[in-house]
């Protein structure tokens, strides 16, 4: 399986010219009556060798992790050891030189950032935990800044890791730590703000969402890496919207009332038209759950109580895939509902109007 940014390094390579990538595209969009801009494809696995490889780096990173536990400098007993995290992201960035950056394994480079990412977060978080003894009742505005010093670190962690081996979900996760920084810093300066966190978390969210947009409108076509980048984005921002929204409206808490179930429908129906203009299915995916919930309601408020979850898979399930088989007409009709000048700026509807110009652009 070959990922959009495979052909782009191929073009760029010389092993493909431009046309002839041009031409494998719009093959491929007629043999699946899809356009590839549809697709929102990403590369996951080369093969089954990445599996291979991604159980023995999990495994070499709880080692490591175990190891650097039994490293107490900064950390007396019973508490953890900073070390662990610092042993995992050492090792993670180790073996990241040869199956990143060597080898370009796919499933094993997202492993071994997120294991970086998360080792470097969990190892500055501890170390300055153990040093202010934030055990002891610290005032919350202290554990903040913790959160927020281990969270710059890490996000600085990160850049230099898309420096080094410019994995697409990099600046996802980079971005996350952002976030996470901007929280803590909102909540260190004014404490009593700590009770609207979904409230920040939505606005934090949307401002990920609008980053996601950036990297999107930048790649109309979907055949840089820029691409992948918006993709983990999305994939990012769709969550950090979605919870607080339904959070908020009380739907992690007791049966939802009639109205309620039927607000969150009609919520989930608008991030899907959301979903078709911007040609992202991640909005969909991470409000799905609420969804089923909600509709399930409203399914045994009606009477029908043994039939609640089945009913209400059939019904998504079975609107989730038409959908899917019609997404292309029905992102047609979407977007040409909306001005033009928004929707030059969205992912292209017709493969055809590709500008040869921009299939081998700068992976970005």
């Amino acid at each position: 399986m070959y990922s959009e940014s495979d052909i782009d390094a191929a073009v760029e390579a010389g092993a493909l010219s431009r046309e002839a990538a041009a031409a494998f595209r719009a093959h491929v969009a007629v043999a699946r009556a899809i356009p590839a801009v549809d697709e929102e494809s990403f590369r996951l696995l080369t093969g089954f060798n990445d599996i291979f490889v991604s159980i023995a780096a999990v495994l070499m990173l709880v080692a490591m992790g175990w190891l650097g536990n039994m490293i107490r400098l900064f950390a007396p007993e019973p508490g953890p050891s900073p070390f662990i995290g610092f042993a995992i992201a050492a090792a993670a960035w180790g073996l990241a030189e040869y199956f990143t950056r060597e080898r370009r394994m796919a499933l094993p480079s997202i492993i071994l950032l997120l294991a970086f990412a998360g080792g470097l977060f969990a190892g500055f978080a501890i170390l300055l935990g153990t040093i202010f003894d934030v055990d002891n009742g610290q005032p919350e505005r202290l554990v903040a800044m913790i959160v927020a010093t281990a969270a710059a670190l890490t996000a600085g962690g990160v850049w230099l890791h898309w420096r080094r081996f410019q994995v697409p979900i990099t600046v996802a996760a980079g971005t996350a730590a952002m976030a996470a920084l901007s929280l803590a810093l909102v909540v260190a300066a004014v404490p009593a703000i700590g009770g609207h966190l979904f409230k920040l978390l939505l606005i934090a969210g949307l401002a990920v969402f609008a980053l996601a947009m950036w990297w999107d409108i930048s790649d109309r076509t979907r055949t840089t890496r820029r691409s992948d980048v918006a993709f983990w984005l999305h994939l990012l921002a769709a969550p950090m919207i979605v919870h607080p929204i339904f959070a908020m409206m009380g739907m992690l808490s007791g049966s939802a009332a009639p109205a309620k179930a039927a607000f969150v429908i009609l919520i989930y129906i608008a991030l899907g038209i959301i979903a078709l203009a911007i040609d992202r299915r991640a909005l969909m995916v991470s409000a799905l759950a609420y969804v089923l919930y909600a509709l399930s309601s409203l399914i045994e408020q009606s009477g029908a109580v043994d039939l609640g979850f089945g009913l209400t898979a059939l019904i998504i399930g079975s609107a989730l895939l038409l959908l899917s088989a019609f997404w292309t007409v029905a992102r047609r009709h979407i977007v040409g509902l909306l001005p033009e000048d928004i929707a030059l700026r969205l992912p292209v509807v017709d493969p055809s109007r590709r500008p040869l110009d921009r299939l081998g652009g700068s992976s970005g």
